[in-house]
């Protein structure tokens, strides 16, 4: 099953299918690591589901709802 990163979660897993977006935060994404192929959790989500905290290659990284909501995720 195919949801956005947005829509995950807490405890939630999955692998990264595709990554949307347009230049800049397209880019931003591919450089902190949010490649297709990357799995990941969603380890925290604040009250109003912005930001969200994952862990992906090893590491914490804090995304924007908007952010999130570029990467395509198939859960596992």
């Amino acid at each position: 099953m195919k949801k956005l990163l947005s829509e995950f979660t807490v405890g939630e897993s999955g692998r990264i299918v595709a990554v949307t977006g347009e230049g800049r935060v397209r880019r931003r994404l591919f450089d902190m690591g949010v490649t297709p192929g990357a799995t990941l959790i969603m380890r925290k989500k604040a009250p109003l589901g912005d930001p969200v905290e994952i862990t992906i290659r090893g590491y914490e990284l804090t995304l924007r709802k908007s952010e999130a909501a570029c990467a395509e995720v198939e859960v596992l």
